[in-house]
């Protein structure tokens, strides 16, 4: 039997704020620049300095002497002789020189330690990611779909962006989601987001035919887990279910719905957006049927107002005799009002 390849690592991101080279720029300029500045404090008083070996100071001298006191190594050849030399090697040059250590020893921390500690702590992170979700794409409509998780109380540790665009993984990044870049339909990243222990999927390519192939991938990959899908075409929402997707999302026909909406009426399409956004007074939530609620009918149901029951994958109305005697492993989607209106 022909053995799995195992997927390369991936290492998750999350932002950090300065980059590590930028970062590290700014300290070596910062600890040159102190140095320059202990040159010419040392040769401006560099008659405070006694050379032990021919009694002139140069400014070479005064370069060695300044290299060999700021890492502290202090050969002896040259030395402070002068109450005034000594004074400022206590008051000005001890202070620049512990300046500089720590300058080189962050940036050792930044580029080594930290580095490496980041990567162990995100491949730590990565090991154990399960019931998380992925979004895969972060355009207009991923982006939005993230940020109404978080706003519903996801934490944004939980989520897993996958995107080939690295402005838009730095958005996400902002707002704590764990990052991946590289192709969506590639098993290798997938794998590395552990695709197959995720809560749900969410793609959002930009196009219908690469939404359906990650889609098809996807579903390879975790044959048990929801995926919800974008696509714009209506002959692509059948190819997209075809493909595993769940459900699958037309933004342009939801548009139409709204604007049709709007014409029967100034309020519909206000209704419908509230209906769709936890930033409203009302939204639409789906659940498992409660023990308690087994045998009572749909309409008394719930905190909010029960409209279907999904049933062996079969959609009953709250005004079908289905309805009337709710069921063990019944899906229930009502309206319920959001956290804001019920406090």
């Amino acid at each position: 039997m022909k053995r799995k390849r195992e997927a390369p690592f991936q290492p998750l991101r999350r932002t950090t704020g300065v980059s590590l080279w930028a970062d590290g720029l700014l300290r070596l300029a910062a600890a040159f620049f102190l140095v320059f500045v202990v040159i010419m404090v040392h040769w401006v008083d560099r008659t405070g300095l006694k050379d032990n070996y021919d009694n002139h100071v140069s400014f070479l001298d005064v370069v060695y002497f300044t290299m060999i006191s700021i890492t502290t190594t202090g050969f002896g050849d040259i030395a402070p002789v002068s109450d005034r030399a000594r004074l400022v090697e206590a008051v000005i040059v001890t202070p620049i020189r512990l300046a500089v250590i720590y300058i080189f020893v962050g940036t050792a921390y930044n580029f080594i330690i930290k580095r490496s500690w980041e990567k162990w702590r995100m491949a730590r992170i990565q090991e154990r990611l399960t019931d998380h979700i992925v979004a895969l794409g972060f355009g207009i409509s991923g982006a939005q779909a993230v940020q109404e998780l978080i706003d519903r109380g996801t934490d944004p540790a939980c989520i897993v962006v996958l995107d080939k665009d690295a402005e838009r993984l730095k958005e996400a990044e902002a707002l704590g989601c764990n990052v991946i870049e590289g192709d969506a339909t590639r098993d290798e990243l997938l794998v590395a987001v552990r695709i197959d222990k995720a809560r749900a999927v969410l793609v959002s390519a930009g196009r219908d035919d690469t939404s359906i192939l990650i889609v098809l991938t996807a579903r390879h990959l975790a044959p048990n887990v929801p995926i919800s899908a974008v696509v714009r075409a209506d002959d692509n929402e059948l190819l997209a279910r075809q493909a595993g997707a769940d459900n699958v999302i037309n933004p342009v026909r939801f548009t139409g719905l709204l604007l049709a909406g709007s014409a029967q009426g100034s309020h519909i399409a206000d209704y419908l957006s509230d209906l769709a956004s936890v930033s409203g007074r009302v939204q639409l939530v789906e659940r498992q049927a409660m023990p308690e609620e087994v045998g009572r009918p749909l309409d008394q149901c719930g905190n909010g107002k029960a409209l279907r029951i999904y049933r062996g994958g079969v959609a009953i109305g709250f005004w079908e005799a289905g309805a009337a005697k709710v069921q063990s492993g019944d899906v229930i989607v009502e309206i319920v009002p959001t956290a804001s209106e019920e406090a």
